[in-house]
């Protein structure tokens, strides 16, 4: 049987969350490219647009997912509140495996190595308002999740995607554990 364990939430801001991504806020229409907008890599295929509509789904959570190739962007429509779980990057480059001794270095079925995330790596962000997150490459993550029936999201990944760059971890399966969280806003 799988034990619970749960997380605290924590309000995104562009500095607690730059180890997973940057947080994009709104910004004057008169500025050039700089540091506060997102560093995207779409460079491994043809970019995808789109608005997805999801039904609510409970604070608890077995899989959490990372993408090898793409710099993920996630945003609700109407800046609703909403919830995304995260643990840091783990890919193992190939001249790096050896250097790894000790750690459990997967295969994913998408050809790059990782070391599986911790259960005690993940951490629930709360993005309130006008913004939109970009992950970087590798981030472990699982949502949107949210309060309500439902909510509509654009996300911007690559056409591909969640066919050719899509590792999973199971942390009810590999650890033996569920992830929940409650946040009584």
């Amino acid at each position: 049987m799988a034990s619970m364990v749960k997380l605290p939430v924590i309000d995104a801001t562009p500095t607690n969350f730059a180890d997973f991504g940057q947080v994009i806020e709104a910004l004057p229409d008169d500025g050039e490219y700089g540091p506060r907008d997102a560093e995207l890599d779409l460079s491994h295929g043809i970019p995808r647009l789109y608005i997805v509509h999801l039904e609510r789904k409970p604070f608890r959570f077995t899989k959490i997912s990372h993408h090898a190739n793409v710099t993920q962007c996630l945003g609700s429509i109407g800046g609703h509140d909403w919830y995304l779980g995260v643990s840091k990057a783990s890919i193992v480059k190939p001249d790096e495996v050896n250097e790894n001794v000790g750690q459990k270095i997967v295969q994913s079925k998408a050809g790059h190595s990782y070391v599986p995330p911790p259960p005690e790596d993940v951490h629930i962000f709360r993005f309130s308002g006008p913004k939109f997150v970009k992950l970087h490459i590798g981030t472990w993550h699982v949502g949107p999740l949210f309060r309500g029936d439902c909510m509509d999201f654009y996300i911007l990944e690559l056409s591909n995607t969640d066919e050719a760059d899509h590792t999973t971890h199971n942390f009810k399966e590999e650890d033996g554990v569920v992830l929940s969280f409650d946040d009584q806003v």
